[in-house]
């Protein structure tokens, strides 16, 4: 028999007729996330999530507790979860849970002088940009983008393998003195400049850090960068380093 306290569903009105627009879900929501869901809240927040989400531009895509506190149909909709709670504290326990059971991944930057959470999907690449942003390679962006997280640069072990051969243990112990005496970033742009120039050796890549720590990374003197003049490295006192 019903139960005649129940309270009647609100009713839609059904899809509206001409193209239907869809949003699309990984498979593994259904196969595996779903079964695990047992909060209606949650559920309305990661179905938001993975509607806007692809909405968005940019290598690293995330929501901001912003994006889900300014759309006023998904807070009314999120308040019918509990009538007599506040929404907002609806919304940040469900984005608890959803970070605690391994749906999102939650980051938090400080900007100006609060700090702002951030929201990435679980994914591969949410992973790597919450590895990039705990590296500190990120930069403020504007307001719709609090951050931008940069891209996550190879090694310079990675950069010798791929550019230059086979890593040797002999090769890795040089790349760790040169680590020592220069910064990776120096490193990484000498080694760049070599395999522009065809001089895949450490000798080269080790004549040009030389002459930057000497004469610094910009040829001020002469007006231009030095990475515009290959012949630098192959004459002059930084002569006996390269093999040509």
């Amino acid at each position: 028999m019903a139960n005649k306290n129940l309270t009647p569903p609100r009713q839609f009105a059904g899809f509206r007729p001409g193209k239907t627009q869809w949003a699309s879900l990984p498979t593994t929501f259904f196969s595996e996330l779903l079964p695990l869901l047992d909060d209606l809240a949650e559920l309305k927040v990661l179905l938001f999530f993975f509607w806007v989400l692809p909405q968005l531009e940019g290598e690293f895509l995330y929501l901001r507790r912003l994006n889900f506190l300014h759309d006023e149909i998904f807070m009314q909709g999120l308040a019918t979860v509990d009538p007599q709670a506040n929404p907002e504290v609806i919304l940040d326990a469900a984005l608890e849970r959803a970070v605690k059971r391994g749906a999102l991944l939650r980051a938090e930057i400080p900007l100006k002088d609060q700090m702002e959470m951030l929201y990435f999907l679980n994914s591969e690449r949410g992973r790597t940009a919450i590895e990039q942003i705990k590296a500190g390679n990120w930069r403020p962006g504007d307001s719709d983008n609090p951050i931008e997280i940069l891209p996550a640069q190879p090694n310079i072990y990675q950069l010798y393998h791929e550019n230059f051969g086979a890593l040797t243990p002999l090769i890795g112990e040089e790349l760790k003195q040169l680590e020592s005496e220069f910064s990776i970033a120096w490193i990484e742009a000498a080694m760049r400049l070599a395999v522009q120039r065809e001089a895949r050796n450490l000798r080269y890549v080790r004549g040009i850090l030389e002459s930057w720590r000497k004469e610094g990374k910009n040829d001020e003197s002469a007006g231009r960068k030095e990475e515009e003049d290959p012949e630098r490295y192959v004459r002059g006192k930084y002569a006996d380093f390269i093999e040509h």
